[in-house]
């Protein structure tokens, strides 16, 4: 039987090919996606272990600074304390930051957030064994500055050019004086590096004499967690002292999560496209076996048991996925190669390195091919098995029993009620809550109309039908009975289309409908026209927010600064801001009391949803207890409606200001004068020097800002469902061409009664737009209804949520179905009308 199931697949290798690669391309995406997150994982392991491996033991603030530290700062104090320790070979200070480095288009290298920035500490080489020199020198004054070689790379500029940079300010100049060498892995994902002298870093990024982390390094023979607790028995209690092995398992913990959540997501698809991958192996193999049942009656004649039979068909499933797993892991090297420039593309941000094949991604993938493949099988494997050797030699194909069909649509009927149903419930959902109840309803609703589509196949080909008919005469009515001849087969065929577009129609649903209610969000509260605010969140300098005050065309520039609080154990947030000015640009109702007596640190004003909740009202004394552990107890003089722009409570910049390490403003709103807003954006980036920390944006912009990333993620969604899709575009091929081989006899019949070559074309064209057409409009009718339902668990969340059809998308879908069944069928109709006459009447 072995060898009966070898010589069955090397004779049928053409008509199996189509299947073979469907496999191939389900297993290229999972050996892909494992290589992948394998190599992005082992390269951020090893940059981070490099970048630890003179780390003992790392001293950072851990905590608020309290006044009964007499040392609670980084300083050269504590330097000289941590120094002074047995086992101690060195101290470096350390002071990083996130500056803005303008790119050639004046734009932030690294993007949105930014790039590293660092002190370079020369020893008595003058050199920094941290950031080894390519050329150069390391900063040493205040106007000059290192860069890492990708970064001088991307500026185009060279020892003794011009770097522009900022970082919560102006724009800064910068002489470059050396380029270096960096194991970052943010730097290698994209981001920038950029080494100043200590000093200036300081003032740049923290205090003067301060600094972020001191990195220990010890004599050679020193226990790392007993010189952990030296030094940390030498700190005060707001500081924290970790080890190196115990931050390098930190970070392997953080890559392995990272990575892990990545893994799971391309996965997901990956599993979507070796699903759809099933429906063409189990239509591959029903019709191979359909076509064989007069070889499978011998061999039952001369002895073969019904196990032998399974076996036999099993074997043979297990050669194809075998040989097709091999096949998709070369590819799916590719794939993982391909990946990561792709999701760098999306904001992935990830580090360069080579590819790490482990022996468990291989064994996947085989596996993974083989054991679908198998799984495919066996259900036809079972029905070749069943056909008595009298009743198989008599018939070439036996239709569909009835009974199955009916059993088959009562299943399929419970299956999607229960789907629908269930669905129906989610709507009572105001919130994520009901999610689970979501994916239970959309897999029972996919797989009800799955075991249904034989029935629904129907009235829809028979819709086509009549459309075909008027159009193309006697090849449109041949085409619908052929299409109609065997529902299970055509549905089949179908439903692996229906799957990929009922995903893409409700992705696309819900994005659009999201799109649409960011769009009408912006800032309802805002009344100013534009919004100056920092990439990265960084914040801006107050002196960014008195320059636009003074220019012309500007009525009004109101910074607004933010610190935190809690009060009775509730989070909340102060914004600090002058509320004289508030007024001309956002948009505040008071409830009770008045905004003018909002003054210094003793009177604020709350929100009323604030208020309600911590139960104040004016004349109320509002205990604050600040996260750097300081207290304020100020009046509450009036209550505000709750708004959008506001922190939950709104006092002056005197309350907010001791309690930042370094003042800084989260926005500043700025109010055109009459008949300037037009041209006020150019006007403020030309003011601030084009800043590549600035951002700049009017409402439109705003709105625009907050819809815009979902198209990304929608686009990057197609992508990774195309896959599927292009699987589902083999299986219509496979299933016709195989179709065709076996109408030979039919085909010829057809011929010499006088249908040409180019009706018979028509005929094989059209029956693959309506099994594409049906698997099309089942795909997109499911999307839309779970869209819709599951559209409800965001009411709460995001009020703004309303859905949309984008009837324009969904027509595109439509056409691209169209198109698909009129590409699917070149090869096959091309097939079918090269057969001639007089010898496909005289196949058996």
């Amino acid at each position: 039987m072995f060898r009966t199931a070898l010589r069955n697949l090397l004779a049928h290798k053409t008509r199996l090919m189509m299947t073979a690669l469907a496999v191939l391309l389900g297993t290229a995406f999972v050996t892909g996606t494992l290589i992948f997150s394998d190599s992005v994982g082992s390269a951020y392991r090893n940059r981070m272990a490099k970048s630890l491996d003179d780390v003992a033991v790392s001293v950072t603030a851990g905590g608020p600074r309290t006044d009964a530290d007499d040392q609670g700062v980084l300083d050269a104090r504590m330097v000289q304390r941590i120094a002074a320790l047995p086992g101690v070979a060195s101290v470096r200070p350390s002071v990083t930051g996130l500056p803005m480095i303008a790119d050639r288009h004046g734009d932030p290298v690294g993007g949105e957030w930014g790039s590293d920035g660092a002190n370079f500490v020369p020893g008595k080489d003058g050199k920094d064994s941290r950031y080894p020199l390519v050329k150069g020198r390391g900063p040493a004054a205040g106007d000059e500055i290192a860069l890492d070689v990708k970064t001088a790379g991307k500026l185009g500029v060279t020892l003794g050019g011009t770097v522009r940079m900022a970082v919560d300010g102006p724009v800064m100049t910068k002489k470059l004086v050396g380029v270096v060498r960096t194991d970052n892995p943010r730097v290698s994902a994209g981001a920038g590096l950029a080494l100043f002298d200590t000093e200036t870093a300081q003032r740049l990024f923290g205090k003067p004499g301060e600094y972020s982390e001191l990195v220990v390094s010890a004599t050679p023979g020193t226990d790392q967690g007993a010189l952990t607790a030296k030094v940390r028995e030498t700190l005060p209690k707001s500081f924290e002292a970790t080890s190196g092995k115990q931050l390098a398992a930190s970070q392997a913990k953080m890559v392995d999560e990272q990575t892990r959540s990545i893994r799971k997501t391309l996965l997901v698809f990956a599993g979507i496209s070796l699903f759809v991958g099933v429906f063409i192996i189990a239509n591959t193999f029903t019709m191979l076996i359909a076509q064989r049942t007069r070889e499978i009656a011998l061999l039952r004649a001369v002895g073969a048991t019904r196990r032998q039979v399974v076996r036999s068909v099993l074997i043979e499933a297990g050669l194809l996925g075998l040989v097709a797993s091999a096949l998709g892991f070369v590819l799916g090297l590719g794939v993982a190669k391909g990946l990561h420039p792709v999701l760098n593309l999306t904001g992935g941000s990830l580090p360069d390195g080579p590819l790490v094949i482990e022996p468990s991604a291989v064994l996947s993938a085989l596996g993974v091919g083989v054991v679908v493949t198998v799984l495919a099988a066996w259900l036809p494997s079972r029905k070749a098995a069943r056909i008595a050797p009298v009743e198989a030699l008599a018939s070439v194909e036996a239709a569909p029993a009835p009974r199955g069909l009916v059993l088959r649509n009562s299943i399929g009927a419970a299956l999607t009620a229960l789907g629908v149903g269930l669905m129906l419930y989610v709507t009572r959902f105001k919130d994520s809550s009901g999610i689970n109840y979501a994916m239970a309803g959309s897999a029972l609703t996919l797989t009800g109309l799955i075991v249904l589509a034989p029935l629904l196949s129907r009235p829809v080909v028979r819709l086509f039908g009549r459309l075909a008919i008027r159009l193309a005469g006697i090849s449109g009515k041949l085409a619908r009975e052929n299409a109609l001849r065997n529902p299970r087969r055509t549905a089949a065929t179908a439903s692996a289309l229906m799957i990929g577009l009922t995903l893409i129609t409700g992705l696309t649903v819900g994005a659009v409908s999201a799109d649409r209610g960011m769009s009408t969000m912006g800032e309802p509260d805002m009344t100013a026209d534009y919004k100056v605010s920092s990439a990265g969140h960084l914040g801006l300098s107050p002196e960014i927010g008195r320059t636009l005050a003074g220019q012309p065309g500007v009525a009004a520039a109101v910074p607004l600064r933010t610190t935190g609080f809690q009060y009775e154990q509730r989070p909340g947030s102060v914004t600090g801001t002058d509320v004289r000015q508030l007024g001309k640009v956002v948009d505040v109702t008071v409830v009770s009391g008045s905004l003018a007596d909002v003054h210094g640190t003793s009177a604020v004003a709350v929100s009323d949803e604030f208020a309600a909740k911590g139960r104040l009202t004016v004349g109320s004394t509002l205990p604050m207890e600040f996260y750097d552990g300081k207290k304020a107890a100020p009046r509450v003089v009036a209550v505000y409606k709750d708004n959008n722009i506001l922190s939950s409570v709104l006092s002056t910049p005197a309350l907010v200001d001791p309690h930042q390490d370094k003042a800084r403003d989260d926005q500043v709103l700025v109010k055109a004068a009459p008949g300037k807003a037009k041209d006020l954006a150019g006007q403020i980036k030309e003011t601030l020097g084009k800043n590549p920390v600035i951002k700049v944006q009017s409402q439109d912009d705003l709105r625009r800002s907050d819809a815009g990333s979902i198209d990304d993620v929608l686009y990057l969604m197609y992508g990774l469902l195309g896959m599927a899709v292009v699987i589902a575009v083999i299986g219509v091929v496979n299933t016709l061409a195989m179709s065709v081989f076996e109408r030979t006899r039919e085909i010829g019949m057809l011929r010499a009664i006088g249908l040409d070559r180019r009706e018979v074309k028509r005929m094989v064209r059209l029956e693959s737009v309506m099994i594409a057409m049906f698997g099309a409009v089942l795909g997109v009718a499911a999307g839309v209804f779970l869209a819709w339902s599951g559209g409800h668990l965001l009411r709460s969340s995001f009020p703004q949520y309303e859905m949309v059809v984008p009837w324009a998308r969904i027509a595109v879908f439509l056409l691209l179905a169209l198109a698909v069944g009129v590409l699917a069928a070149v090869w096959p109709a091309r097939r079918a009308a090269k057969l001639d006459a007089l010898e496909a009447i005289g196949t058996q």
